[in-house]
């Protein structure tokens, strides 16, 4: 009698299990149906833009983040907002992709962190364009050799990169995007932890894990390389008794290294912020930045305090500000300051034109939707 009832108890789990799966099924089919639904609509819209105008934009991020943020806010999980809008963002990268497949340009090579921002905002149906250096991806947007560009421009630990900074100064490009990234750093190589000798990294990420090095490897050499990856790349080509490479865990993967130690990075809540190179910035999205520059009269005591006070006097919240040697004359300063709020707001319009004429040299830099996730 135990066996029978025990019999039926497994009889009716394996039922369940068959239930369960067959509505998987059905949510499958459904998804198929709809996935395939919006990508033609999606091609519908491209015919539209066409026939509409031939200097068209299939990228508007504006439109993304309003998608993102409605349905981030009518999530009930239990898929987390993370999840939903990586999710989200792959599905709109390949329906984009069926409109016109973009060109994105990023720092490289394979495994930077700038290529994990790429991918993050752009999602994987892009062509990918690996450049040398920031000046280059400059470049390439100007001139038209790709859509779009990411560079860093600040991190949460190390500072402002003042290399993206000033390359904004004389640009004809305009910051459309931003994309936040949390920095997780590995220690690469094959060699064991008390072996390492040298520890290859970039400058920043070097003094990102100075106390863990300090700690761990103290006396081991350190060598600043143009890039986390590259670093990677040097230690996959060396015989591996003796180095370690600081990257991240997709470098590991493209340079097949193994992990010695897993985030060495001295702070926990070690961030990057990307900024996002076009020739154009979106309209508004109901939740934008915007980042200007200007140029104020050294001789005219009060005029910092002056153009800050315009932005009080407008609601005009300012997240960052950071100032530059302008290369125009000694103690002559540029201000970048980075504002909540879309440059046509009625309110922004007021302010940065009252800023703007009482500035010595003005530009706004671009507006772009706030990062969200």
């Amino acid at each position: 009698m135990g066996d029978r009832e025990e019999g039926n108890r497994t009889m009716s789990k394996h039922n369940d299990l068959n239930a369960l799966r067959h509505k998987i099924d059905e949510i499958d089919d459904q998804l198929l149906s709809l996935l395939n639904r919006r990508a033609s609509l999606t091609n519908e819209v491209g015919i539209v833009k066409r026939a509409e105008s031939e200097d068209v934009e299939f990228y508007r991020p504006e439109r993304e983040a309003e998608i993102l943020r409605r349905l981030v806010s009518d999530n009930s999980g239990p898929l987390t907002n993370d999840v939903l809008v990586r999710l989200m963002k792959e599905i709109i990268s390949e329906c984009l992709a069926l409109e016109q497949k973009l060109k994105v340009s990023y720092l490289g090579p394979l495994g930077t962190y700038t290529h994990a921002a790429t991918l993050k905002q752009f999602g994987g149906a892009v062509t990918l364009r690996a450049s040398k250096s920031i000046d280059e991806i400059f470049r390439e947007v100007e001139s038209c050799g790709v859509d779009y560009g990411v560079v860093p421009i600040e991190n949460s630990v190390g500072g402002t990169i003042y290399q993206s900074l000033d390359a904004l100064k004389e640009t004809s490009a305009f910051v459309c995007g931003e994309i936040v990234l949390a920095i997780h750093h590995q220690l690469l190589g094959a060699c064991e932890l008390e072996s390492a000798k040298r520890v290859y990294g970039h400058e920043q990420a070097l003094q990102q894990c100075a106390g863990w090095l300090e700690k761990n490897l103290n006396g081991a050499e350190q060598i600043a390389v143009s890039s986390n990856a590259v670093a990677a790349e040097i230690v996959s080509q060396s015989d591996g008794k003796d180095c370690v490479a600081i990257a991240s865990n997709e470098a590991g993967k493209i340079y097949t290294l193994p992990v010695v130690a897993r985030n060495i990075e001295d702070s926990a809540s070690n961030t990057t912020r990307f900024i996002v190179l076009g020739r154009s910035y979106p309209t508004r999205s109901g939740d934008d930045k915007s980042m200007v520059m200007f140029g104020l009269p050294n001789n005219k005591a009060g005029a910092l305090h002056a153009a800050l006070g315009v932005l009080a006097e407008n609601s005009i919240n300012m997240s960052k500000i950071e100032s530059r040697p302008s290369k125009n004359g000694v103690w002559d300063y540029l201000f970048f300051a980075d504002l909540l709020g879309h440059a046509n707001d009625p309110s922004m319009v007021d302010a940065l034109a009252e800023i703007k004429e009482n500035s010595s040299i003005f530009k706004l830099l671009g507006s772009y939707p706030r990062c969200d996730v």
